[in-house]
């Protein structure tokens, strides 16, 4: 099979959950940022060199003119059950065939680990490893982080946000304590705590990222304001037209005042115990 562009990916055996829930966001207007899906034959033999696959993946590289993240999309990814959040790889800011190949190998690997390996064990998941990957624009986020519909930790029905500077690694790999704001369902703030948001993760202009240290005035001042808890409160809106109510866990972008959808799962049973 040859890689297709991320709204047409509708099949989850073939191009796994992430690729086909974020095509279907797009096809339902939602603000994905627009990129390839890579099934997970085609995956694999880019893992095992095949000539014709590289060649087709130099092709598509050819047509991406800004730089792009490389996402993992594994069959039985993210679930009710189980999210792998944390154990399959993400790598951002790449340009160009050698970097986006090399990046897919990465992620290939990544499902392979002793660790990945383990929790799919521990949660019951299938222990055939069969992995997508998504290649997007890769959005130069000013602010980032993750949302859940519901409170990860009470289950209460409400909004939690957590936020901080810059890409949104450093909420995802737990570099920082974010900001976190609680809304009700209308999308009024019930709470905001500022964080400790001491470093960010930002692009490299050769390629890839790095950890920087946050200026101090920022550190402690809270990264979302009203106009942006608004514009994700919308952004639930959208996204529960489209998937139901869940619970979900987004995780998304602002790059200046424009607002993207870089992923939507469901919130795990353990996350909303």
């Amino acid at each position: 099979m040859k890689p297709a562009p991320l709204a047409s990916a509708c099949d989850e055996s073939v191009y796994g959950g992430k690729a086909t829930q974020l095509g279907a966001a797009l096809r339902a207007g939602l603000p994905v940022p627009e990129g390839f899906a890579l099934d997970t034959r085609f995956v694999d033999a880019i893992a095992a060199g095949n000539a014709s696959a590289r060649t087709e993946l130099a092709r598509l590289c050819s047509q991406m003119t800004g730089p792009v993240a490389v996402r993992s999309s594994a069959i039985g990814e993210d679930s009710v059950s189980a999210s792998f959040a944390g154990q399959h790889a993400t790598v951002l800011n790449l340009m160009g065939f050698e970097a986006v190949s090399e990046a897919i190998m990465i992620v290939w690997e990544s499902a392979r680990t002793k660790s990945a390996q383990a929790y799919r064990e521990r949660v019951g998941a299938d222990t055939a490893i069969c992995m997508g990957v998504v290649i997007q624009r890769l959005v130069a986020a000013d602010v980032a982080g993750v949302l859940f519909t519901c409170n990860p930790v009470t289950g209460q029905d409400e909004l939690v946000v957590e936020a901080s500077w810059g890409l949104g690694e450093a909420v995802v790999q737990g570099l920082v304590i974010p900001d976190s704001y609680r809304m009700d369902r209308a999308g009024r703030l019930i709470e905001s705590r500022a964080g400790f948001k001491d470093t960010c993760v930002q692009r490299v202009p050769g390629g890839l990222t790095r950890t920087e240290a946050v200026a101090a005035h920022l550190v402690e001042q809270l990264c979302l304001d009203a106009k942006k808890l608004a514009a994700l409160h919308g952004l639930v809106t959208q996204c529960e037209g489209v998937f139901g109510t869940g619970p979900h866990d987004i995780e998304w972008a602002f790059e200046g005042d424009a607002l993207y959808l870089l992923q939507l799962r469901p919130v795990t049973k353990s996350a909303a115990a």
